[in-house]
């Protein structure tokens, strides 16, 4: 067991290799090129995985092509991905993202971003209306293997009764602080691995704790957060 009186980077790493041990290292593998896994995360805000895989796949029957998306009726696209939720605005980010991908590049690829000083990067991508911290960390994590640190609600929980970030700390500066807590190397195992924590045992409501691993780091638990 670790020292929970060192220093947060500390109990952190303590954490991680916790969880590892729990879920397994998770080795990074993109699943989505970066357009792809740009417009599903849009589409996974406010709403659950079902419901978001639901709309990708409508819309990607419907259009096979990005061009396709970015350039038809948005009423359609709105139809499209209802089962997501949100379409008046998902919709209308969608396409505006695509049009600004497109004016950039003269196609619809991110590619570029891999060019670019990091801090840029997730700059250009949240100018996009519609794409906050989160998003844009996925599509760089996730696509690019790029030391960014999404934090969805699981992450932002589990952080919070860990005493990783402090109980007022909102989600989105969040990143700024976890990214300066963690290795880079460990972001994305860290983060999977967290939202298999907040989805199995520490959840919103009704907390499993008799069987966390964590238990002896967890300030939530132990009446004594920060």
């Amino acid at each position: 067991m670790c020292n929970n009186n060192k220093a947060l980077s500390i109990k952190a790493l303590c954490i991680h290799k916790i969880l590892i041990g729990v879920y397994g290292e998770r080795k990074w593998r993109p699943s989505l090129d970066p357009v792809e896994e740009l417009v599903s995360t849009i589409l996974s805000q406010n709403t659950n995985d079902v419901n978001r895989d639901r709309a990708y796949e409508r819309l990607r029957e419907k259009f096979p092509t990005w061009e396709a998306v970015r350039d038809a009726d948005p009423a359609v696209i709105k139809e499209a991905i209802r089962p997501a939720g949100l379409a008046n605005s998902k919709g209308p980010a969608i396409q505006r993202a695509l049009h600004l991908i497109s004016k950039k590049e003269g196609e619809i690829s991110l590619d570029f971003l891999t060019n670019m000083p990091l801090a840029e990067a997730k700059k250009w991508l949240t100018n996009l209306k519609g794409v906050g911290p989160k998003t844009a960390a996925i599509v760089l994590l996730f696509s690019f293997n790029l030391p960014a640190f999404p934090v969805d609600t699981h992450v932002h929980r589990v952080s919070q009764r860990l005493g990783l970030i402090g109980t007022q700390v909102s989600r989105e500066k969040a990143h700024s602080t976890l990214e300066t807590l963690l290795l880079p190397e460990t972001y994305y195992s860290f983060h999977l691995n967290l939202i298999a924590h907040g989805r199995q045992v520490c959840h919103a409501r009704g907390p499993r704790c008799e069987h966390c691993p964590l238990l002896p780091h967890c300030n939530h638990r132990q009446g004594n957060q920060q």
